[in-house]
């Protein structure tokens, strides 16, 4: 068990987020159990990939598995709902590829036989997850032995959470390789030639130094470029592809937030009076403190101009016991005690000796291996620094006898810190914190000055249950006069309201400024445009954060190509500025002296050096790989035609060429041949997703 939790200890949430992103898939197994007839019903069908139907229970089941194996990783007996995001996320898209890839892999032969995984665990050279794992962390190697001992654990536990561990960790190696093998079947099937490799070689080693006339789009009145229908009918056809769109929808909403008033306000300054005596009796602040306080009992000692003025100067014109306030900071009234005042320097120079601890038994072990250690300094007379050199397991300073050097206040973890700061020098101190336990010693100690430690009650002003009941009253009589869209939009405006609009997407988690929106979300594609949307109950009210919202869904963008109506103003841009560019490159032809554009054309000049084919912002320009492809065309003196660019039409001249001395064709081919290799594997992927065609069902239970 100690091997498993110094996994726990070494993994952490790391070892998920390495699979999900390292591997960029979970594989859990056989993903594709039967179930019951019911529950293959259609209604119960969460995706289809590649023409396979998989089930919310099928799904959930593998949300599950690899919630326990990040449970086991974490020593977490819960998961918040932002990791949770994160687990069902990665086990998507685990699923997703490997659906996608499984019968690629079968034509192809693509598979890790046994010998080869056992290899790949316990070979000469394991997997990058087993060397994750179970690296050891002094020496940076694989710690073998822990690595056999939990293999032999989990073969004698078949039914144990480390087997069922073991295999989810089996599972990603095996799909690691495999997919691996398939980016090595793409890439070595793909070959640069020599002559591609020079030919790149020759762009790279061009560098040009140019001047450019620039004549911006908008520099031309929009009012005086007519654009037809018809005209914006056929860009519109012969550009389709880029008016792809996802399905969604547009809501418009109102938000009602819940704010403190002045009577919750007056009530807390009331409350605040009221405990201020029995705060100055109390024997025990600290705890006082934890018990009234938003904001727990913090015991850091403070120097005047670590404080506030406001406080600064209450606290050292005051004694022990002192109380001030109650006052207001930002959003909270405080009462501030003073505690008690130290002599404390800004800085120590300590030195320590650290065992690491992993686990409660190693904890025991740990303290009498301290104690031992303690002996052997003093009753012993042994050298501090020589007994660090030879035990210590901080790898920072053990070679330093253990030294630190000098330390500034709240450097260390607070245990340590407090130690040191509050020890007396050379006194030998026994101090435990979360990277095990420590044999501190202070060597030296810096100048003092005073410092205080207060005690402070923060109470946030927040708003009343009678607040949120008239806020709740208030949005109810909104949604109440607002039973249809023209009705809400009237009640808007009637009213003086601040409308929102969001346009969302059905697996979209939340809307930005909406706490907890995913609710809203899922109920906004239950009901037809045009609708309110309504939530528990059909209400209209959805109680999200500290706000009441009241919203309505007032259209829908089905996926596929956008419609020429909803993408008009893109188009009639487009159309706009490609006749811009004719009218501008007319005006700008004919000219290769650049200086006459700026009295026939009003062009700007500008310059740019050591241009080549890979720049694609250019200086005093911007974003325009056009006139990096003029430049790179031209020789010394050499001026271009107008060039239709991003922004406007350009002309370019090349006043020097450049040459590079890079003349290494191998290098290059091999860099190239690298280069391609890993983008084809990558869009070779994309084309298999593309193509099986998934049907995503998320949205409707989560």
């Amino acid at each position: 068990m100690a091997t498993l939790q110094k996994i726990r200890n070494r993994a952490g949430i790391g070892i998920a987020i390495f699979i999900g992103m390292a591997l960029a898939a979970f594989v859990l197994g056989d993903l594709f159990k039967s179930s019951s007839s019911i529950m293959r019903g259609k209604q119960m069908e969460i995706a289809e990939i590649a023409g396979k139907s998989v089930t919310y229970p099928e799904f959930q089941a593998k949300v599950d598995e690899i919630s326990e194996v990040y449970k086991m990783n974490s020593g977490k007996t819960t998961i918040d709902l932002n990791t949770l995001e994160q687990i069902r996320e990665q086990s998507w898209q685990g699923m997703v590829r490997n659906m996608t890839m499984k019968d690629t892999y079968e034509n192809l032969g693509v598979g890790v036989t046994s010998v080869e995984l056992f290899d790949l665990v316990q070979g000469k050279h394991p997997h990058a997850i087993i060397q994750n794992i179970f690296r050891d962390q002094n020496t940076g190697a694989i710690n073998r032995g822990a690595l056999i001992q939990f293999l032999k654990y989990q073969q004698t536990n078949p039914t144990g959470k480390e087997r069922n561990y073991w295999l989810f960790i089996e599972n990603q190696i095996v799909e690691d390789r495999s997919y691996t093998k398939y980016n090595n079947l793409i890439s070595k099937g793909l070959y640069t030639t020599t002559d591609e490799a020079k030919s790149d070689l020759k762009g790279r080693n061009h560098k040009a130094n140019i001047q450019i006339a620039s004549k911006l789009f908008s520099a031309v009145s929009d009012s005086t470029i007519k654009v037809s229908d018809s005209e914006l009918q056929a860009y519109y056809d012969k550009n389709k592809d880029k008016f792809k769109q996802e399905n969604n929808r547009n809501i418009e909403y109102v938000s009602f937030p819940v704010i403190a008033s002045k009577a919750d306000e007056d009530k807390l300054i009331k409350w605040s009076n009221g405990i201020k005596a029995e705060f100055a009796s109390i024997s025990d602040p600290a705890a006082f403190v934890n018990i009234n306080s938003d904001v727990p009992f913090d015991a850091s000692f403070f120097k005047k101009g670590e404080l506030s003025p406001e406080i600064g100067n209450f606290a050292f014109a005051g004694k022990a016991g002192d109380i001030y306030g109650p006052y207001k900071v930002n959003n909270s009234w405080k009462l501030t005690k003073i505690q008690k005042f130290e002599e404390l320097p800004d800085s120590v120079e300590a030195r320590h000796i650290l065992i690491k601890v992993a686990t409660a038994q190693e904890a025991a072990k740990a303290s009498s291996k301290i104690d031992s250690l303690k002996n052997l300094i003093v009753i012993k007379g042994e050298k501090f620094e020589d007994v660090a050199r030879k035990n210590s397991q901080d790898n920072g300073s053990v070679k330093n006898g253990g030294a630190l050097g000098w330390v500034r206040r709240g450097q260390m973890v607070k245990p340590f810190d407090e130690a040191i700061f509050f020890g007396k020098e050379k006194e030998l101190q026994v101090v435990k914190s979360q990277f095990g336990i420590h044999l501190v010693q202070v060597t030296s100690r810096g100048k003092t000055a005073p410092n205080v430690q207060l005690a402070t009650i923060d109470r946030i002003i927040e708003p009343s249950s009678q607040t949120y009941q008239a806020t709740y009253t208030t949005a109810t009589k909104f949604a109440t006069s607002a039973s249809d869209l023209q009705k809400f939009n009237a009640a808007i405006t009637a009213q003086g309201l601040n409308k929102r609009l969001a346009n969302i997407r059905e697996n979209d988690k939340d809307i930005p400024g909406i706490e907890g929106s995913r609710s809203l979300i899922r109920a906004a594609y239950k009901v037809a445009p045009g609708s309110v949307v309504a939530g528990t109950e059909q209400s209209p009210i959805f109680e999200l954060g500290n706000q009441f919202i009241v919203a309505y869904v007032t259209g829908e963008q089905e996926k596929g190509i956008a419609s020429l109506n909803s993408v008009k103003a893109r188009v009639t841009t487009e159309v706009r500025k490609d006749k811009k560019a004719k009218q501008l490159i007319e005006k700008m032809s004919g000219k290769s002296d650049l200086s006459a554009l700026t009295a026939t054309a009003g062009a700007s000049i500008s310059e740019a050096k050591d241009i080549s084919f890979e720049t694609y912002s250019i200086p005093s320009v911007g974003y325009e790989p056009a006139i990096a492809g003029a430049a790179v065309a031209l020789e010394s003196n050499q001026t271009s035609k107008p060039v239709a660019g991003t922004n406007g039409v350009f002309v370019v001249k090349v006043t020097a060429v450049n040459t590079g001395t890079d003349q290494d064709v191998k290098s290059n081919q091999q860099k190239l041949s690298a280069s391609n290799g890993y983008r084809t594997s990558m869009y070779a992927f994309e084309a298999l997703r593309e193509n099986a065609k998934i049907v995503d069902k998320r949205a409707k239970f989560y």
